[in-house]
């Protein structure tokens, strides 16, 4: 009974110990405060992290590669001036920056020439200054790709142009291939035939902006998050509205998708072989970004010519000085280099 009592004494005494070792230690006031402060310099740095990157974020910085035909940021143009439009610019490298920021499988719509075939009509076509058809933001049929709203629909919506990027959002096995837009807007199904996985993997760090607005032209480097370095800034001629054949280059964001020592060209109107021009990079349907046209087939190169940086008057190409295209030739990367086309 003795030792009983001894027993259950001893077993009270740990428990009231236990009790005292687990009770809460008190925190030193000070040392709470730091705490705090470092659990709030912590989320600021998460939520600045998360936050999307607008121009203002966007370091541009002026460190040149190409020096020839170097032009000024605003530079005089007759009896007036032109500029290159930087704020654009800044705002396009920071939506580059935001998506390159998710993670995505890219692809890139292709429809060159027709060759992944004609897309079918879409359900409210008109017919553009070309008689050709076109959808209602002005996309035209020929070397598009069609855009579904649903998997099921019977009719396309609207059309992609050849060279967009997008996301791939489902597997590009599937007979329709669910995509969202990076160089247009909304999610669409595309038949796969127009799709060309291009992978996860895919960093942007070549990007050449083209104004067809001042008519000029500029190629901007990726060196580290939100900082880019402008190599080059060039005159350049884009295409006019003449038709039945010139067209404008169009506005948007593309992929550069092949590139071509010498492009030649027909005639307008005819198979004939006209000429060539040299260091063709192209972006979108028949669009390049090339040199001085030359109008013989077996001529020589021509470096420079008096139109460029003047007016609209290519077949929806950009002109350049020919060494300014081969710099352009030789520093993008295909499948991975962007042409933005801003007004």
């Amino acid at each position: 009974m003795r030792n009983n009592f001894f027993l259950l004494f001893f077993m009270a005494f740990l428990g009231l110990a236990a009790c005292k070792n687990s009770s809460p230690k008190t925190i030193d006031p000070a040392e709470q405060r730091r705490l705090d402060s470092l659990e709030k310099v912590k989320k600021a740095e998460e939520a600045e992290k998360a936050r999307p990157r607008t121009a203002a974020d966007i370091k541009l910085d002026k460190e040149i590669s190409f020096e020839k035909y170097d032009l000024e940021e605003t530079y005089p143009y007759k009896d007036t001036t032109r500029h290159f439009q930087f704020d654009k610019i800044k705002e396009k490298l920071a939506y580059i920056e935001n998506f390159q920021r998710e993670p995505n499988t890219y692809a890139v719509l292709q429809n060159y020439k027709n060759r992944n075939r004609e897309a079918p009509v879409v359900e409210n076509f008109v017919r553009n200054a070309y008689k050709r058809v076109s959808d209602s933001l002005g996309t035209e049929k020929y070397q598009s790709a069609p855009l579904y709203r649903t998997q099921d629909s019977e009719k396309p919506s609207i059309y992609g142009r050849d060279g967009s990027l997008v996301r791939l959002k489902s597997s590009d096995t599937l007979d329709m291939v669910e995509v969202s837009g990076i160089s247009f807007d909304g999610t669409w199904f595309v038949p796969k035939r127009y799709v060309k996985t291009i992978g996860d993997t895919m960093n942007i760090n070549h990007v050449v902006f083209v104004d067809v607005t001042n008519q000029n032209i500029c190629t901007v480097e990726r060196t580290g998050e939100n900082e880019w370095k402008i190599r080059s800034m060039n005159p350049a001629t884009s295409g006019q509205h003449k038709p039945p054949h010139a067209m404008e280059t169009p506005v948007g964001m593309f992929v550069i998708q092949e590139k071509k020592a010498k492009m030649f060209y027909v005639k307008d109107g005819t198979s004939t072989i006209e000429g060539y021009a040299p260091y063709a990079s192209r972006f979108t349907n028949g669009a390049y970004i090339h040199g001085v046209p030359v109008n013989n087939p077996k001529g020589k190169i021509i470096e420079y010519s008096w139109s460029l940086g003047t007016t609209p008057r290519s077949h929806m190409c950009v002109r350049n000085a020919s060494s300014h295209a081969k710099f352009v030739y030789d520093w993008s990367k295909t499948m991975s280099s962007l042409v933005v086309v801003i007004d």
